[in-house]
């Protein structure tokens, strides 16, 4: 959540946050009507209880007509104080609600937009002529199914759509990916970690996806749990409610975890192969920093998710995501986007997000610098998405005669292959 002195201070640099993100501006106004009946109830209270107070040690001294009075008064008071108290709770309850509601203040140098209405910061790699090269290329199912690496028909059979298997080389492909993946976050520094896929209610509306986001979260309504679509999620409630020494700043983690999306309202996008899967796994870098240092920590992130691309020898692009398309932790966004040659565009494979104080608020987390104690800054950036990596992989490096070419940092992983062989022609 955003901080209310902010709001209170600067109202319009929050309307126009809300603006660019095309998203009710009213909210704030909302927000700051709920905001001033909580500080005015809180006084009452506070003046009521007062007097309440000093009515309590003059009863005792007091005798005839004057205590009467007295302990009329008294009477009328805690009626009011109980009064009081309620309105302050409600409208504390209103103004929590509406807050979080809101999504971060966006940063100053974000594009503003829809989806498509991203800045393309940089381009990496060489995309393939493959017509100069005397071949189509075949998408990364056909070459899937050919490896014997990916199975979407028994997946679909046991599971429903968007559901696959990874078999054979296409297991190891994964388990190569997750192995190279982790050893590149553990040299940079970062903490690996296995990490919960089941969370409790705070810790998903603490990170910010039961807003927006909530229509591609899995709830188990029965035991009141909910599937984690990223480590993300409990990365950033690791550490919850704790106060962290500045000294110990940056904190870096590396996550490995299942990731569960309903992809609700996509219903005809990217339906063949694993591109868009309700079940993947995925390596999460995540940073807790001081506030100060957020936008320097961000680009280190976006550095190693281009390190960990060029390393797979994958060309791609670096987007700055536009204002509509953050979702609400986030102040901004870089992607980095793989060429997928059947697609004949670029698609995203990673994410690096600043999100601020906003998700560190919401769930606690501060730092304490002197006597000084204060939310920290909170960060994420995708290293592997699996299936997306692999698509990318598979499309990239293929042969003409449909076996794959490894990608020279992923041989030591998977056993010194230089080539992965269909076992079918």
């Amino acid at each position: 959540m955003i901080d209310l002195r902010l709001l209170r201070e600067d109202p319009d640099r929050v309307r126009a946050s809300q603006r660019a993100r095309g998203e009710d501006v009213a909210l704030v106004d909302a927000l700051l009507s709920a905001d001033e009946r909580r500080r005015s109830s809180a006084v009452r209270f506070d003046e009521l209880r007062n007097e309440q107070k000093t009515l309590g040690k003059l009863i005792p001294k007091a005798t005839g007509d004057e205590k009467t009075e007295l302990l009329k008064r008294t009477g009328e008071l805690s009626a009011a104080v109980k009064a009081a108290d309620a309105e302050q709770n409600e409208a504390a309850e209103e103004a929590q609600r509406l807050l979080l509601q809101l999504g971060n203040i966006v940063h100053e140098d974000v594009p503003v937009g829809g989806e498509e209405d991203f800045v393309v910061l940089e381009t990496h790699g060489t995309i393939r002529d493959f017509g100069a090269e005397g071949f189509e290329p075949k998408d990364h199912l056909e070459l899937g199914e050919a490896l014997g690496a990916i199975d979407v028909e028994r997946g679909a059979k046991v599971s429903g759509s968007r559901f696959y298997y990874l078999t054979g080389v296409g297991a190891l492909l994964e388990l190569a990916l997750v192995n190279a993946a982790i050893a590149q976050a553990t040299e940079a520094g970062f903490i690996p970690m296995l990490t919960p896929a089941l969370v409790r209610p705070r810790a998903m509306e603490g990170t910010g996806f039961l807003g927006q986001a909530a229509e591609n979260v899995y709830h188990l309504e029965k035991d009141d749990y909910y599937l984690v679509g990223t480590s993300e999620v409990p990365l950033a409630a690791y550490h919850m409610d704790e106060i962290i020494d500045a000294d110990k700043l940056p904190l870096r983690y590396a996550g490995f975890s299942p990731c569960f999306r309903r992809e609700a309202g996509t219903y005809g996008k990217d339906t063949r192969g694993i591109f868009r899967v309700h079940q993947f796994d995925k390596v999460e870098m995540f940073s807790y920093v001081n506030p100060e240092d957020a936008d320097a920590e961000h680009l280190r992130l976006l550095e190693w998710e281009k390190q960990w691309l060029t390393a797979l020898e994958l060309p791609f692009q670096v987007i700055d995501v536009a204002t509509g398309d953050l979702g609400s932790s986030a102040s901004r966004k870089f992607d980095c986007e793989a060429w997928i040659p059947t697609q004949g565009k670029y698609r995203e494979l990673t994410s690096a997000s600043n999100c601020n104080s906003f998700q560190a608020r919401r769930l606690s987390v501060r730092m304490r610098d002197g006597k000084k104690v204060q939310p920290l800054a909170t960060l994420n950036g995708t290293l592997c998405a699996v299936p997306r990596t692999i698509v990318a992989i598979l499309e990239n490096h293929q042969l003409p005669d449909g076996s794959v070419r490894v990608p020279e940092m992923l041989r030591p992983y998977l056993g010194g292959r230089e080539v992965l062989e269909p076992i079918t022609k």
